[in-house]
């Protein structure tokens, strides 16, 4: 005879059945990277009923069809560009592989490179900062920003009165900060920026704890645009512990860049797509966008990438990259979890002959990603990738140069949430004289690095290989 704990027990199985059935068949469906499906799929069934509340709460892109719907006009289209002569804006003097590379991104993100550019690397809150502010209170008429992370600390502050001083002169001023970056500090200049009546809108607020660092369709976007003529971008937040000011002592160090030419309207482009989909607000007029004169020699094309976009342009330029490079590629970045085509593409490069070296931090701040990055350093190592290790303090630098001519930089680093999961916004550069100075900033890292050995790597003790391995079980979702 069944009684009553039998049948609700019954039905409670069967529902947990059909609401896991229910999931994974969206994480089929949907899912494009077959690691992170089995992930999901894994957890949807060993946690019944967790693991479906897990998948809807961080699995499920709710931003796509909604960014799809605010896209302006000028926004490029999703899918690939048909060429007619091939890519234009290149330097005479640019090797053949690379105007090949021209040929793939042009088709992958369907822009046209530009030409006339100029491009100022600037290392450092102790460069970056005072250019950047210098900026902000010479505007005359528009200035946005767009940052990840946006403290409350002295370095905030400052930028915070800088962006007020110019809505009281009658600047329009328009700042985007990500609300899980907006969270990092204990206090939000969220709060502070509205109190000096400067615009400000949060993007994408989770429902999440605060400060959850692994919450995902996250705008990692960093730009600052003023009057629609100058701008900058590339890996840097707004804090002091990317400067001096911080006691003294750089605890991160960093790398951004100072972009004037044609190419600062695409990235006036990517801020005002952001801001309208943060603040359904179109930024257009002679402010937000004027006619841009050359300003140097630069060729250069800006790279959207997020999960509203179903090509994977930076994955694809990427690999690009990895297969035109002939001498050399140089990369430098704090979060390195390429997927398995990515690996396999750097080895290719590097059992072609072409020399591989690649820069990452000693010591991480996000100790999962650093144990799942060592646990695949090996694939790299053995056939014949140089890894090499830098020594505090912690670089958040990340640029990748390709036979010492085609540099891309930005606010991407070389792991799933980057590739797939945020939004981000890089800068393609064919350039010798940018390579050059590049090529100078990596040879510093590099004489401070110690070189990773497979000696080193199989030394290590079976606790930390085990440790290491299963946080590479979760590489889909750092």
């Amino acid at each position: 005879m069944l009684t009553f704990e039998i049948i609700v027990g019954f039905v409670i199985a069967a529902v947990s059945v059909a609401v896991s059935l229910f999931a994974s068949g969206h994480v089929v469906l949907y899912k494009r990277d077959s690691r992170a499906a089995i992930a999901w799929a894994g957890v949807i069934w060993l946690a019944p009923f967790l693991g479906t509340f897990l998948y809807v709460l961080l699995g499920i892109n709710r931003i796509e069809r909604r960014a799809r719907l605010l896209r302006t006009d000028h926004s490029s289209t999703d899918g690939f560009m048909t060429l007619k002569d091939g890519p234009s804006g290149l330097p005479p003097e640019t090797s053949s592989n690379l105007a090949q590379l021209a040929r793939l991104i042009e088709r992958v993100t369907s822009k046209e490179l530009t030409y006339g550019n100029s491009i100022e690397p600037l290392s450092g809150g102790d460069q970056a900062y005072p250019v950047m502010l210098a900026a902000i209170r010479s505007a005359q008429r528009t200035i946005g920003l767009s940052t990840y992370i946006f403290d409350a600390d002295d370095v905030g502050f400052e930028f915070a009165t800088a962006l007020a001083e110019a809505t009281k002169r009658g600047v329009e001023v328009r700042v985007l900060i990500d609300a899980v970056g907006a969270r990092y500090a204990f206090s939000s200049i969220v709060t502070t920026l509205e109190a000096l009546d400067v615009p400000v809108k949060t993007f994408n607020p989770p429902l999440l704890p605060r400060r959850f660092r692994y919450a995902n369709l996250r705008n990692h976007r960093k730009i600052l645009t003023i009057d629609g003529e100058i701008a900058f971008t590339g890996g840097m937040n707004i804090r002091s512990c990317c400067c001096s000011s911080n006691n003294g002592e750089v605890t991160v160090e960093d790398l951004h860049f100072r972009l004037s030419g044609p190419i600062v309207k695409q990235t006036q482009d990517t801020f005002t797509d952001d801001w309208q989909f943060a603040a359904n607000e179109e930024l257009s007029g002679d402010g937000w966008y004027r006619e841009l004169a050359a300003t140097g020699s630069c060729a250069a094309r800006g790279i959207v990438e997020g999960p509203d976009l179903r090509l994977d342009r930076l994955r694809l330029t990427l690999l690009g990259a990895c297969h035109c490079a002939e001498r050399s590629l140089r990369i430098v970045t704090p979060y390195f979890l390429p997927d398995a085509a990515l690996i396999s593409a750097l080895n290719v490069a590097a059992l072609r002959g072409v020399s591989v070296e690649i820069l990452i931090p000693e010591t991480s701040n996000e100790k999962l990603v650093q144990w799942a990055c060592d646990a695949q350093l090996w694939q790299l190592v053995e056939r014949g990738c140089q890894v090499r290790e830098t020594s505090p303090p912690f670089d958040h630098s990340k640029f990748l140069i390709v036979d010492d001519e085609w540099v891309l930089m930005g606010s991407s680093n070389w792991d799933p949430r980057s590739l797939r999961l945020n939004f981000e916004f890089n800068i393609e550069s064919y350039s010798r004289e940018l390579s050059s100075r590049l090529n100078r900033i990596f040879e510093l890292k590099k004489a401070s690095s110690k070189l990773v050995t497979m000696e080193q790597l199989n030394g290590r003790s079976l606790p930390v290989k085990l440790r290491n391995g299963v946080a590479r079980l979760a590489a889909p979702f750092l």
